[in-house]
């Protein structure tokens, strides 16, 4: 997914409603978010507000008239619900990186598991040099903080696509929902297969660098 062209057409607000409600639904029942942990945000390109879905309710039923439009200062415009508690992450992301369209929070257990032993994902196939590129890991912070968004945004300044937040859980940037869900769990399927040739007492091989350094020249600087 090289350019995130695919689910670009998703432009209208009922749209980006409707594909909010699928991914938290199909987050949870992947086990990547909990009954009430998660939460998954989307705006149109560009647009000065985004919707995100609400704190107290549970991920797997969730539906458009949960869902709460705020701005990129975190003000309820519309809904009745309250906004996640992560809302000031995600609006310091959409101030940041104007790139960036859609926003997923999840808790995957085997990439916070790694990043916990100090383990860092490596480019052990070809959907992480593809799908992750750059991921940035930041130190805790307590949930729903302007710290956590502090860190966050920072991370995001690096170019991140992908970001780790230490005793907590991942965070996916996209251009559009189907890239950012493609990388939390991209993010996941890679700490698995590294796991596993790790508990085998195996060193897992890495895509060689020239070939990642190949790839992101004909992908990314043409």
């Amino acid at each position: 997914m090289p350019s995130g062209e695919e689910g670009a057409g998703l432009v209208s607000e009922d749209e980006i409603k409707q594909e909010i409600t699928r991914v938290m639904r199909a987050l949870y029942e992947r086990g990547l978010v909990s009954a009430l942990g998660g939460n998954v945000s989307a705006r149109v390109p560009g647009a000065g507000e985004f919707w995100i879905t609400p704190s107290g309710v549970f991920k797997g039923n969730v539906n458009v008239d949960d869902l709460v439009k705020v701005d990129l200062d975190g003000n309820v415009i519309e809904g009745v619900l309250r906004p996640s508690t992560e809302t000031p992450f995600h609006a310091a992301i959409y101030r940041v990186r104007p790139d960036v369209n859609a926003v997923i929070h999840a808790h995957n257990p085997v990439t916070l598991g790694l990043a916990l032993a100090g383990v860092n994902l490596k480019p052990i196939s070809v959907e992480a040099v593809m799908t992750l590129r750059r991921v940035e890991v930041v130190p805790f912070a307590f949930p729903g903080t302007d710290q956590l968004a502090k860190l966050v945004a920072d991370a995001a300044l690096k170019g991140a696509r992908a970001i780790i937040l230490m005793n907590h859980g991942v965070v996916g940037l996209g251009a559009n929902l189907l890239e950012a869900e493609a990388i939390v769990e991209t993010l996941e399927e890679v700490a698995t297969a590294q796991f596993v040739a790790m508990a085998l007492g195996k060193e897992p091989p890495v895509i060689p660098e020239k070939d990642v350094e190949l790839y992101m020249k004909l992908y990314f600087q043409g």
